[in-house]
């Protein structure tokens, strides 16, 4: 199964360092790309590639002005929308139904106000708690509950940078040249 993640309506003077946030959770916790919609953002899209660079993996971004166009083509090749939302159902009363699927997965996070449209498309409406919360920590609990915490055993291959596990200081390995 394919995870990945759709961040609705990036606004670049607002939002970067929250996207950057959403792009560095999808990856870390194992999203093979992240799609932004909203205003295009050059340096946001360098700096995600930068750290893939430095920090191994295959991990790819991509804008695309029409996000209904990602969703649509998502599904129209068989894979599955899953929308985070405090609306939806309760994660932890759905989460096996989305596991038993092997079908790729679309994670969708929002930004601004999500049009009623997102939320009739998705395959999947869910909630990691009724209450309002960041993006960031909906997209980190779905993903961790969707690879039964699978990203704590996760490598990334070619990395310049690797850290050292250690229970004081920091140690980080340098594997080659950058």
């Amino acid at each position: 199964m394919k995870i990945e993640v759709l961040r609705l309506n990036h606004r670049k003077k607002r939002d970067t360092r929250i996207s950057t946030h959403v792009c560095l959770t999808a990856r870390a916790f194992g999203a093979s790309k992240i799609y932004l919609s909203g205003e295009p953002d050059e340096k946001l899209m360098e700096n995600v590639n930068d750290l893939v660079k430095r920090w191994g993996g295959s991990f790819e971004i991509a804008y695309s002005k029409n996000y209904m166009n990602i969703i649509e083509e998502y599904q129209n090749s068989g894979g599955e929308v899953i929308h985070l939302t405090m609306y939806g159902l309760q994660v932890q009363n759905i989460i096996n139904d989305i596991q038993k699927s092997v079908k790729d997965k679309l994670i969708v996070v929002g930004g601004p106000r999500v049009p009623t449209k997102v939320y009739k498309k998705a395959d999947w409406n869910v909630s990691i708690t009724n209450q309002p919360h960041s993006e960031v920590s909906s997209l980190a609990i779905f993903q961790h509950m969707l690879i039964d915490g699978k990203e704590f055993d996760m490598s990334f291959d070619d990395p310049i940078f690797e850290i050292i596990p250690m229970a004081e200081g920091k140690k980080v390995d340098i594997k080659k040249e950058g």
